[in-house]
Parts: C-alpha cells; structure tokens; sequence
C-alpha cells in the first residue's frame, strides 16, 4: 500500500503496519477513564489470580495506561492472526498424544510481536519525532481492553479478545506515543446471548460470563501454577499439556476468521501432536533443545513433564504405565507425584475399581 506524506498519519501508519505484517491496526486516547482496573481490583482481592504474584504488585501500574507512563496520550494497538489450519480440539480425542495451545506450536510470539513493534516505533518517530513506549504482553498494561477502545474487537465471555474478522485468534501488541492520534470507534459486544465458551470449559474456570477464575483454567494449571495440580483437576485435564484451546476455538466468531499460513509455516510438526511416550522421557537438556525458541521453554522440564504425566493417567492407554512407573524416583518431587498419580490412574478399569497392571522392572537407565 502507498501513502503520501499529505495523508493523515493515522492512514500512513496502518500502511506501515500492513507492510510490516500486521493484520489490523487500531487507535485509542487514553485521556479517558479507565474502567478495567476496578475489574482487575475485584479479580485480585477475589484471590482469582491464584500464584501470579505480580498481577498484585503491579497492580497500582495497571490501574490505567497513563500510570505506565504519564506522558502518554494514545495509543495505537495491533494485531496479528494466528488462526489454525485445523480444529485445535481434534487433538483431544487422540488420547496417547499431547495438547499443546497453538499459539505455543512454533516460536515464542512475543519476540515475533516485539520485532514488528519496534520497526513500526522507529519508523513513526522518524516520520514525526514523537516520543513512543512499546509493549507486548509481558509488561503491565491490560492490552484487550485498550484493544477493546480502538476497534480491534471486545472481551468476550471467556475474557478473551474477540475479533468480527479473527475471532478469537489475535497476538496483541502495543504502542503508547505522546502524539495525539485520531481515535477509532470502541467496539461494542456482540456475545449476546451465547455461552459456548463457558459451558465448555472442563474445569468451569468462569465463575460468571466475563469473569474467570485462574485457579481452575488449565492454561494456568498447566504454565503457571507451579507445585502439584489439584487432584480434582487433574482428571479434568485429559492430555492437555501446555495451554488450553476449548474456550477460544468453539467461539462461533471463528467462522469469520482465516487460517494464518505465517503461523502454520512456523508450527513446528514435532508439537503438532507429539506422543506422549516421547515426552515424558526428556531429560533437562533434551526438553531444552525441542522447545528451543518456543514459549514452552521458560515453565522448564519438570512441570513440562508433570503435565505430560496427567495426560499419561487420562490416556488409558496400558502401554503407558511402564513409561511412568520410570519416572516415580525422579529427582522432581512434583515429576513422582505426577508418575505415581498417573500410574494408579492406568491401574483403574473404567468401572473405576482397582486392577493390576504388569509392568516391568524399572531398568536402572530409566532411574
């Protein structure tokens, strides 16, 4: 797309943006008041957040994006689509394999995000001198909201962004600029009367539409939470091993989303569908090297392996049990308690009484 410099700068810098490789891009001010942080007040003193201790301690920094930085009078936000080729809860019937969330299937988002935030910061402040912060997701400003006041899309009953063009299939990124930009219209919410999304959350992390409870969302469980997960959730996991897909993928906005061939050309096979026999023998360097680049790397080996032992014990596949009998005199407290839940869980008929299962001496290689 070309642009002359008589254009409107708001024009000039969603042509940047699309040459970048942006999917859409929004502008909101930020003078305003800021409605978010009172929700983010209830979400924290509810105790909602669970172990992310930092959702409290910067709190105070995300009660409004002028606290991040007080100069700042708009914002511009965009998006980048990363909608699947394939039903990501197809997965989920192939009980022997793992779930990984497919925004987690190629490299970490954020560097591909932060990269494409900088071009386009650099190029605006040598088209107009103006002073700018970037953000992608790690630091705290409450991105789906500002997304929500330029246009981009509303937060949908599952807290998420939800996109009339991407469903809910958009990486986010942001850029406060001293600049006073021409604001697009906030989107409104078009939910309406559906709760797909809540009804099928396995774990009913949605203690009311709009509202979640992170001590009972798998994606939590399975990235964030750090000891042993809670038995009564455990069942509730099946082979989901990183993240969780259910809310977002069954929202029927998807029907207007595109599939992202950037992200599909970057989708690693290996973690398409990985088996979970494969998994649960990585030691720390072999865990290092597949997930490499990948935002898997930074919960490291033992959760990683913890949650491919859930899966293990939900898979009733028998053939399994030696692979996690291996691993009940782990070094990691939280791999043995995993491995000798998963092993009684393979023990168990469907009827739910106790049987035997034949399993082989444990070789010492595997100790």
């Amino acid at each position: 797309m070309t642009t002359s410099i008589s254009e409107p700068i708001e024009r000039r810098i969603r042509a940047e943006a699309e040459t970048l490789g942006f999917d859409v891009c929004g502008f909101a001010s930020i003078e305003q008041a800021w409605p978010a942080a009172a929700r983010l007040a209830e979400f924290v003193e509810a105790g909602r957040h669970g172990e992310m201790a930092w959702m409290e301690t910067t709190r105070a920094r995300r009660a409004h994006p002028k606290a991040m930085w007080p100069g700042a009078r708009s914002a511009i936000v965009l998006g980048v689509n990363y909608g699947p080729e394939a039903d990501p809860l197809a997965i989920l019937e192939h009980r022997s394999r793992g779930a990984i969330s497919v925004y987690a299937q190629g490299d970490d988002y954020h560097e591909l995000i932060k990269k494409r935030l900088k071009a386009l910061a650099r190029w605006l402040v040598a088209e107009t001198g103006c002073e700018l912060k970037v953000f992608v997701d790690t630091a705290p400003l409450m991105e789906k909201p500002l997304a929500q006041s330029a246009g981009l899309g509303w937060q949908g009953k599952h807290t998420n962004l939800v996109s009339r063009a991407f469903g809910s299939w958009l990486f986010l990124g942001s850029i406060l600029t001293d600049s006073v930009l021409a604001p697009d219209a906030a989107e409104t919410d078009h939910c309406g009367a559906c709760r797909a999304c809540l009804d099928i959350c396995p774990t009913a992390a949605f203690p009311a539409p709009y509202q979640l409870d992170a001590r009972r969302c798998i994606s939590y469980l399975t990235i964030e939470h750090a000891g042993p997960v809670p038995p009564e959730f455990r069942a509730a996991m099946g082979n989901r091993i990183y993240g969780c897909d259910d809310c977002l993928a069954v929202c029927p906005w998807n029907k207007f989303a595109r599939a992202s061939r950037e992200m599909a050309l970057q989708a690693r096979e290996a973690l398409k569908a990985p088996a979970l026999a494969d998994l649960a023998r990585l030691d720390d360097a072999a865990f290092r090297a597949l997930f490499a680049k990948s935002p898997v790397k930074r919960i490291g080996r033992d959760r990683f392996v913890r949650n491919v032992l859930y899966a293990i014990g939900n898979s009733a596949d028998p053939a399994l049990a030696e692979t996690a009998q291996a691993l009940r005199d782990d070094a990691s407290d939280v791999v043995r308690d995993a491995a000798a839940w998963a092993v009684a869980q393979l023990a168990k008929p469907r009827d739910g009484k106790e049987r035997s299962v034949s399993l082989s001496p444990i070789a010492p290689g595997l100790r």
